[in-house]
C-alpha cells in the first residue's frame, strides 16, 4: 500500500467528539493555546514530551507549536491528535 504524497487536510482526534447542531455532526477545529498529543514524539527528539502546545496555524496542515524539552517546531496535522472536550 502506497502513501499519498499529498498531506491530509483533516485533523486526527484522540476520540470522536459529537457536537450536534441542527442534526449535523461537527468536528471542532484545533485552536491556538491548546495542548495536543504527539503521535510520534521521538521524530522530534528522543527525550521530548509526548505533548505540544499549539501556538498558531501556519497553513491548512501546519501549526507552529512548543514541545517541552524540544522547543518550537512546525508540526503537521498528521503528527498530532486533538483532545476532545
Amino acid at each position: 500500500m502506497q502513501k499519498s504524497s499529498k498531506p491530509k487536510s483533516t485533523v486526527q482526534w484522540c476520540s470522536i467528539p459529537l457536537n450536534r447542531t441542527l442534526g449535523r455532526t461537527a468536528m471542532p477545529q484545533p485552536q491556538s493555546d491548546t495542548w495536543v498529543q504527539l503521535l510520534e514524539p521521538e521524530s522530534f527528539s528522543p527525550l521530548c514530551h509526548d505533548e505540544a502546545l499549539l501556538l498558531c496555524q501556519i497553513s491548512n496542515w501546519e501549526w507552529a507549536a512548543w514541545i517541552p524539552d524540544h522547543g518550537e517546531a512546525v508540526i503537521n496535522i498528521e503528527q498530532f491528535c486533538c483532545p476532545t472536550r
